[in-house]
């Protein structure tokens, strides 16, 4: 990626549905921040600590990048693009699956100090579809793409929202429930 200062390729577990991102040294419990409103969003954040939801609960290609500055709005290319902010005061930021082992976890050197992270996911009706079988085939796998860049604080955003095709088909057959 052009004006990347690092680019990695991770593939991690999501386990409950999840990818977490922190600054090292964060004792944040993720659990407190699920509200009804942030799984809605997929996006749970506290201030020194995220985490992203995803669509299945095996394996994730994720793709992290710290920047220099805010990239260009691409999510049309994405299904569910969100953005919120963090504070890493360690200038070490930790990305991993939700009950991956910490202390293996992927560590990115990043400017100390608040950051804006951008969290674009695709191929989410594929990976929706196929469930436990997505991460068998990378063209059916789940992609979460992290573009990370110094940014003063802002509220999170949810910048284009996906809806699961379950729920999608539920709206189709005239069920009133939830969106």
């Amino acid at each position: 990626m052009e004006g990347a200062l690092i680019s990695a390729e991770l593939e991690l577990f999501a386990d409950y549905h999840q990818v977490h991102l922190f600054d090292d040294g964060s004792v944040t419990d993720l659990g407190d921040v699920w509200t009804e409103d942030s799984v809605l969003d997929n996006l749970a954040v506290d201030t020194d600590a995220m985490a992203v939801g995803t669509t299945v609960n095996v394996n994730v290609a994720v793709t992290v990048e710290v920047l220099e500055a805010e990239p260009e709005d691409d999510s049309a290319e994405f299904d569910h693009v969100v953005e919120a902010s963090l504070h890493v005061s360690s200038g070490r930021l930790v990305v991993m699956g939700c009950t991956d082992y910490e202390p293996e976890a992927a560590r990115f050197g990043i400017a100390a100090g608040p950051v804006r992270v951008r969290a674009a996911r695709s191929n989410l009706a594929e990976a929706e579809r196929l469930g436990m079988e997505s991460d068998d085939d990378p063209t059916t796998m789940e992609r979460l793409r992290l573009q990370v860049w110094p940014a003063p604080h802002t509220d999170p955003v949810v910048i284009k929202r996906w809806k699961p095709l379950a729920a999608q088909r539920t709206r189709a057959s005239g069920d009133k429930g939830p969106a």
